[in-house]
């Protein structure tokens, strides 16, 4: 049995041997590891740590993504940062570590893929030469297939990640963790205790009950020691060209009819300025002021917003980046405004890239 793994004779909820309860949870009670999992050292084996400390070394950034809650945006966000670092000629890694939702291999065009081994490591799968992407989903015998897995297996698939992915000589690594604070989020964290993590970003939308959960998620980082780089507020108001829109009319009988050509007609011959305008529309309350207000109140950087963005939507869906889309002209300019005062304010621009 490898330090962490559940053996197999174990009782079914076991909490697993590195867990602070092991051998002492009710769960644990007549299982034959009982006593060995109670006296048991816990925490990570320094050898892996060794390890994975290696590894590490020849990353100069490690950045955690993260969200309270699930939906927010945060796997695109990460998918969009990697494409950005990546077109400004800087060494990129991508690393998903949301074992039970792998999406990273979607969003950048990778599905269908293979991790292959070499004698240096496990090979991640480039999108470009200079940003490679690891993920379970490239473990996957099928993309529906699900991964149900109890805790301690989804943290020994983390650790080896981090300590057998030759990922050479990188700029950035960049860790899209799952949404919460679940245990794949304290295995990150101990595992990189020793490789200087620059911090974390997170990433949330304007209404209340995300924001909640995103409060949680910083005082998880205040707790475990990482710096938290910034908030972005994503799906901030639904915004995109007045000539993307289609109009509808409600008929007598209550019925919806496209007028959409109608009105561009319209507009064309009456008000052809108008076209080049941008509509609006909030779609999430933001009346408690939004994430800016919770930056604020907890004194964490307010990175920027990110509208909701149809076209940043197809983008994530087909694998490309929103930067090389020209219909992407609302997200592409707010997402590179972050990703330039992340660069300014976190003490990680370059003037180029060189490795380490």
């Amino acid at each position: 049995m490898e330090n962490g793994d559940i053996p197999e004779d174990a009782n079914e909820h076991c909490p697993g041997p590195q867990s602070d309860s092991a051998g002492k949870s009710d769960a644990c009670e007549g299982c034959p590891n009982q006593q060995i999992c109670a006296t048991a050292p816990k925490g990570p084996d320094p050898v892996d740590m060794v390890a994975i400390a290696e590894r590490m070394a020849t990353v100069k950034h490690k950045i955690l993504v993260l969200s309270g809650k699930g939906g927010v945006g945060k796997s695109t966000f990460s998918a969009q940062l990697a494409f950005a670092l990546a077109a400004r000629d800087f060494q990129v890694g991508l690393l998903d570590i949301d074992i039970c939702g792998p999406s990273i291999p979607k969003m950048l065009g990778l599905e269908g893929q293979e991790i292959h081994q070499s004698n240096l490591g496990w090979s991640p799968v480039y999108v470009e030469s200079n940003l490679g992407v690891m993920s379970i989903g490239f473990m996957l015998p099928h993309p529906d297939e699900a991964v149900i897995w109890r805790g301690p297996r989804k943290n020994g698939l983390i650790k080896q990640f981090l300590k057998d992915v030759y990922w050479g000589e990188l700029d950035f690594l960049i860790v899209d963790a799952p949404p919460g604070t679940s245990d794949e989020h304290i295995s990150i964290v101990q595992c990189l205790d020793a490789a200087n993590v620059d911090g974390a970003i997170i990433v949330t939308t304007p209404q209340q009950v995300s924001l909640i959960d995103v409060k949680k998620e910083v005082n998880f980082c205040k707790k475990v020691g990482v710096k938290v780089l910034g908030v972005v507020e994503n799906m901030s108001g639904l915004s995109q060209p007045i000539s993307n829109l289609k109009f509808m009319k409600i008929t007598d009988n209550g019925e919806m009819k496209d007028v959409t050509e109608w009105i561009s007609e319209y507009m064309k011959e009456k008000a052809p300025e108008m076209l080049n305008l941008i509509a609006c529309s909030e779609v999430f309350d933001s009346s408690g002021g939004g994430a800016l207000k919770m930056c604020n109140e907890m004194a964490v950087p307010f990175l920027g917003k990110v509208p909701l963005d149809p076209q940043l939507c197809k983008a994530a869906e087909e694998g490309r980046s929103c930067f090389a889309d020209k219909d992407c002209v609302v997200s592409a300019p707010a997402l590179q405004k972050i990703i330039d005062k992340l660069m300014e304010t976190s003490g990680l621009s370059m003037t180029e890239s060189n490795g380490v």
